[in-house]
């Protein structure tokens, strides 16, 4: 069972209020980092600096007039990087928050999606599933930057950083089938006994200092292993285009996850027939994109709750 917070604003609104289904970044292996524990205050400072960063955008959407809707997508495993487990739970969370009375939703009511990091792979993934899986739930707009796609290729650019350590985990955790854990050395597999006790990006920062993967793994080189690819693999964006317009953006000099993926992701979703605005921002590195283009992003989905129809096909500004 998964948790949604919802937050309703103390804005005036004529006719159906606009619902946003907010993925915050969770980064994590352990509950004790999912949204709704954080955004009451989580353990320490360091919780609250993990959500800090996206009080500024709730706070714009609030301001608008928008309930917000921030799902736990990771769920009650903590399934980091679980592309159908996190599409499915920011869908749930779309539908148990407008069955939620007090929020007073309308059936009738725009749905938009946001998203940046690990937060725009659940909006993304909710997006390519809404037809299968909630055909109830259409999107108006969705906006997400920053998108991670090349899960290999994303932990050898991290490699020696909390964020490797994560991905090779979660994978490891989340696709037994892949045998990718049978990989580990004694090191990795106790790291992944203990993941769901101290694997909160801060605390693997802080446990793992300047750890690489080949010093939890027993083979070298394991992110072009296949079985890390068979992991990575079903969990990649780009399999089927959403049907919701979309705006993505990017920062050229991402330092995390390299731009190229994202290129590719861009083109998958135009040949499949999306209605794309893709952004390849200036802003610099990957915090920079987040903050730089977040208003692009939120004004695009005001635009859609507002009714202005946007042009089919693939535009790149």
């Amino acid at each position: 069972m998964n948790v949604t917070t919802v937050l309703v604003p103390p804005v005036p609104w004529d006719g159906p209020r606009p619902m946003l289904s907010y993925q915050v970044p969770e980064n994590s292996l352990d509950t004790r980092c999912a949204p709704s524990y954080t955004l009451r205050g989580g353990r320490n400072d360091t919780d609250m600096a993990a959500v800090a960063q996206d009080a500024p955008f709730i706070t714009d959407a609030l301001r608008r007039g928008w309930v917000v809707v921030v799902s736990d997508y990771e769920g009650p495993q903590s399934r980091l990087f679980d592309g159908v487990a996190s599409g499915r739970g920011v869908l749930d969370g779309i539908r148990a928050a407008r069955s939620f009375a007090p929020a007073g939703l309308d059936a009738a009511g725009p749905i938009g999606a946001y998203g940046y990091s690990s937060g725009a792979f659940a909006t993304l993934w909710a997006a390519q599933l809404r037809q299968e899986y909630a055909p109830d739930v259409g999107f108006a707009g969705v906006s997400a930057g920053g998108v991670p796609t090349d899960i290999p290729s994303m932990a050898e650019r991290a490699d020696g950083e909390a964020g490797a350590i994560l991905i090779l985990l979660g994978l490891a955790r989340n696709e037994p089938d892949s045998r990718l854990a049978d990989l580990l050395n004694d090191q990795g597999r106790s790291a992944l006994h203990t993941a769901d006790t101290s694997a909160c990006g801060a605390d693997l920062a802080q446990k793992y200092p300047d750890t690489h993967i080949d010093d939890l793994a027993a083979v070298p080189n394991l992110p072009t292993h296949p079985a890390f690819r068979a992991a990575a693999v079903p969990n990649e964006l780009g399999g089927t285009a959403p049907d919701a317009p979309l705006y993505l953006y990017h920062s050229v000099s991402d330092e995390k996850i390299p731009v190229a993926g994202y290129t590719a992701l861009v083109d998958a979703y135009c040949a499949a027939g999306a209605t794309l605005t893709a952004t390849r921002s200036l802003f610099p590195g990957h915090i920079g994109a987040g903050a730089g283009e977040a208003l692009g992003g939120m004004n695009f989905l005001a635009d859609r709750f507002a009714g202005t129809p946007q042009a089919p096909g693939c535009t790149e500004p």
